[in-house]
């Protein structure tokens, strides 16, 4: 084609180069991206340390690395939940359901483990006036376990932790990149990514919905005493606390007296939770009709400690209101998170 005949562009119509960002505007972009690199570090973390525990959770003789490894998936899912918000990519929402489910196959082994260490103490004791009875409860707990044990194995090898854990970090490894779409090397649709440079608004918008789920279900276990609504306010309170651990690791200032007062209501909640499993774990021993037809006194016996259960989960339960009742620490939690909600951007600023 003849160079003479192409058309020429006026001058004035060439889009002008964008102009050089500011020293102060690079600082600030260096800034949010160490904060995602942190966020994912953070993650990267729990997510070695789940994957750690399967070893000696396999082994089923170690309570504490089946506790370890359900309070590192609770953890990793609140980071996960932090920067992967609604609504989801598939990608991810796989990865998350293959989070609770570990969590789920080990619950119930673990509530026989945590009843298990309250009731070997009494056995201990020289003098107890309700030995048969514990010493039932005892039995009939190790069995439960054995059997919850047994399922608990058969999911956790469905889920296949090995190519979960290289999913994940695949996912981990593109929070806060600059990139928005595309394949993996397995020629997998890449999940949306978090937007750079957004990291504090992206924490005070997980806050809000957060901390709104607390304090309605606070709110509404006052009005609701039932366990489920109580339980409801344990688990609240739970992933309240484990996304303020994530606050916390950027050293906001004041995050350090929330999780303080939050770890000392899932103290009182953790141990009503616990009186409560073991009512139900000794209701439904006696109610079996074998044993109510052979062991009608011991099932008595039993009956009078479900008493005793109740008297000592009420205490807890009224600690439990009593905390979460209008006072000065609810006040100063409440102050706090709404300085947090105002100005994210600030709050991690002052860190």
């Amino acid at each position: 084609m003849d160079e003479s005949n192409e058309t020429m562009l006026p001058e004035s119509s060439v889009a002008p180069l964008p102009p050089a960002a500011t020293p102060v505007e690079e600082s600030e972009a260096a800034r949010h991206q160490e904060e995602w690199k942190k966020v994912r570090e953070l993650a990267q973390k729990q997510l070695d340390r789940f994957m750690s525990f399967e070893p000696k959770v396999l082994r089923g003789d170690d309570p504490d690395a089946i506790h370890d490894m359900r309070v590192a998936s609770r953890r990793l899912q609140q980071i996960l939940d932090l920067v992967y918000p609604n609504p989801r990519p598939r990608e991810v929402r796989r990865l998350r359901r293959r989070i609770r489910r570990c969590r789920r196959a080990l619950g119930d082994v673990r509530n026989c483990d945590v009843l298990l260490q309250r009731v070997e103490p009494l056995l201990a004791r020289k003098r107890s006036s309700r030995r048969e009875a514990w010493t039932a409860v005892d039995h009939f707990l190790l069995a439960r376990r054995s059997e919850s044990f047994r399922k608990a194995l058969r999911k956790l090898s469905k889920v296949n932790l090995a190519v979960f854990y290289v999913h994940m970090r695949e996912c981990l490894a593109r929070v806060g990149s600059a990139q928005d779409s595309g394949r993996d090397a397995h020629g997998r649709a890449l999940a949306d990514l978090p937007a750079a440079g957004l990291f504090p608004e992206r924490v005070g918008e997980a806050l809000d919905g957060v901390w709104n789920a607390f304090q309605e279900q606070v709110a509404l276990s006052h009005r609701d005493p039932r366990a489920p609504v109580i339980h409801g306010a344990r688990i609240a309170a739970k992933r309240l606390r484990y996304l303020l651990e994530v606050v916390h690791a950027f050293d906001v200032p004041g995050s350090a007296d929330a999780l303080a007062w939050l770890r000392s209501l899932q103290q009182h909640l953790g141990d009503w939770h616990d009186l409560q499993i073991l009512e139900q774990m000794m209701i439904e021993m006696i109610a079996r009709p074998d044993f109510l037809r052979d062991q009608l006194p011991l099932a008595m016996d039993v009956e009078r400690l479900i008493v005793r259960n109740r008297a000592k989960k009420k205490d807890f339960q009224e600690k439990y209101y009593q905390m979460t009742r209008d006072s000065s620490e609810v006040q100063r939690l409440k102050d706090w998170v709404s300085y947090l909600l105002a100005s994210p951007s600030a709050a991690f600023a002052k860190a």
